[in-house]
């Protein structure tokens, strides 16, 4: 089964161990699933740890930890344009959409409800899901 984390995912991990998100993660570090990922998110992870108010409650070792272990997963270095007719709601996310189709992933999972990926429902042949429903049907 492969697996796409939104980059939320991941943080909420670092943020409210022993929740869903926590879950998810410890199940890929014990290769539950495999995980999908790309230098864009890597990049975003990055990005997004430097924000004042999650560096004010996360530690940079933490995100560096998990960035690196993030590393061992199927990363894919470039990814291709989206098919004509297919778009996110949100251009931050298309990228996710992209590593869905690219890494031809079973599941994306995404804490985000207001961004629209859980309303598409699903991108080629991947279900998006939220962590809960994730660890309900997967875990």
């Amino acid at each position: 089964m492969r697996v796409i984390l939104d980059t939320n995912v991941l943080l909420g991990a670092l943020i409210s161990p022993h929740g869903p998100s926590d879950t998810i993660y410890r199940a890929w570090r014990a290769t539950r699933f495999e995980l999908v990922t790309s230098a864009a998110q890597l990049d975003e992870l990055r990005r997004v740890s430097r924000y004042p108010k999650l560096k004010a409650i996360l530690p940079a070792h933490r995100i560096g930890t998990m960035v690196n272990n993030i590393q061992r997963a199927i990363v894919l270095e470039t990814l291709p344009a989206l098919p004509d007719g297919i778009e996110a709601s949100d251009p931050n996310d298309e990228f996710l959409l992209a590593m869905a189709l690219a890494g031809e992933a079973d599941y994306l999972v995404t804490g985000d409800r207001h961004a629209g990926l859980l309303q598409r429902g699903s991108i080629g042949r991947a279900r998006i899901v939220t962590p809960a429903v994730f660890c309900a049907e997967a875990l």
